[in-house]
């Protein structure tokens, strides 16, 4: 950086130094010039930040213990706004402790790596900032959600017709939405009056599983007791024999058997459920069958390792986070139903100040109604926009590599 390029940084800084957030937009509606520079004072860390990241000579983390990192941050809320310099510098102090997730030595549980194509998609997300429950607010978005639901249903194997889900705040999210469709589905009276003349209902999973499953029965009021984990074989997936007799336990206590969780890659050892065995087990009995594929979704995207979840075309439902084996940025998750229309059906509140039938265009676009949130986040354009721009069977050969090099 050249001497004049530093003066005029400082130049900038000096002018930021008081300058505030009335003097930009929205609230000053002539302020763009100041606007635009405090903006690309921003994107200018930001940028300097994914240089670093991606640098393999620097630190993943410049760890301090919390009562260290206390101490050299100021997090109070100040009782007179700080001015657009000091939010610049807040900024950079925040990146500079802040962990390089991008970094090519980080590694954590599942979600890994900066793909700055989807991180793109991030960015222009936040600026638009809008809704996803109604098309009148979002009509690009709930066009493209809708689109990426009915590919990834394609994916797993379901025909047109059975096709349905909804991206939710990350795969726990997406397993209670399994669990609550499943209860729907066979006791439809349950979200009228409650479980008053529901029988004991039985679930079971994976000894190996998310523990949001557990979570799941909890939050919709069957009871942790009520799931009953599976034991699973020295390479960690369920033994259906031992399900079988669960089930058969179960129905002797009194119990009701409606919901499974198979998994497509457990979150320790990646292992993958034998899914058809279970699918016949779920038939048998007639009970819903859910693939927790949060982690293994992606694998259906190789031809060579596809196999790994032979039968979840079978399941009910699926939890597949694009965040992981993907590559996309968090949070990025959805929950797949073969049912079309049961999300409506089991999640519907009619809030008429929203969601009006005499609207000028086709209000099944409208997804809010199948949603448990009203506010949602669009989790989906940085997914569209990675996997057009990019073969995703790259990275989840990459991720692949990496879990049998671990292995």
């Amino acid at each position: 950086m050249n001497t004049s390029e530093n003066r005029m940084i400082e130049e900038n800084q000096k002018l930021m130094e008081n300058k505030f957030y009335n003097d930009i937009l929205p609230l000053n509606r002539s302020g763009w010039l100041t606007t635009e520079m405090f903006i690309k004072a921003v994107v200018d860390l930001l940028l300097e930040f994914i240089k670093e990241t991606n640098n393999p000579n620097t630190k993943v983390i410049n760890f301090h213990h919390p009562t260290e990192l206390i101490a050299k941050l100021d997090l109070r809320i100040p009782i007179n706004p700080t001015s657009l310099q000091k939010v610049i510098e807040d900024c950079k102090e925040v990146l500079k402790y802040q962990v390089r997730t991008g970094h090519p030595r980080f590694f954590n549980q599942l979600s890994t790596g900066l793909d700055l194509i989807s991180m793109i998609g991030e960015w222009l997300t936040a600026t638009v900032n809008t809704n996803m429950f109604t098309y009148e607010i979002s009509p690009v978005f709930v066009l493209m959600e809708k689109e990426i639901i009915e590919t990834m249903c394609e994916i797993v194997g379901w025909p047109p017709g059975k096709r349905d889900g909804i991206f939710s705040p990350g795969g726990a999210i997406s397993n209670l939405y399994a669990v609550n469709a499943a209860r729907h589905y066979m006791f439809p009276r349950c979200k009228a009056i409650g479980m008053v003349e529901t029988p004991n209902l039985a679930m079971f999973t994976s000894e190996d599983s998310h523990y949001s499953i557990r979570g799941a029965a909890a939050l919709v009021g069957i009871g942790v007791d009520n799931c009953f984990p599976i034991p699973v074989d020295e390479k960690g997936k369920m033994i259906p024999s031992k399900l079988e007799e669960e089930v058969i336990l179960a129905k002797k206590n009194g119990y009701v058997p409606f919901f499974v969780c198979a998994v497509g890659g457990t979150t320790v050892y990646g292992a993958f459920d034998p899914i058809n065995e279970i699918a016949n087990i779920c038939k048998k009995y007639r009970m819903w069958l859910h693939v927790d594929a949060a982690w293994g979704g992606g694998i259906l995207l190789s031809k060579k390792h596809r196999h790994l979840a032979n039968g979840i075309e079978k399941a009910d439902s699926v939890t597949w986070n694009p965040h992981k084996l993907m590559g996309a940025l968090l949070q990025c998750s959805a929950c797949l139903i073969c049912h079309e229309g049961l999300l409506f059906q089991c999640n519907q509140m009619c809030a008429d100040y929203l969601f009006q039938q005499d609207k000028p265009y086709d209000v099944s676009y409208d997804s809010g109604d199948k949603a448990i949130q009203c506010g949602r986040h669009n989790d989906v354009f940085k997914l569209w926009i990675m996997w057009r721009a990019k073969v995703i069977l790259v990275k989840v050969k990459f991720y692949l590599k990496l879990t049998l090099f671990h292995d």
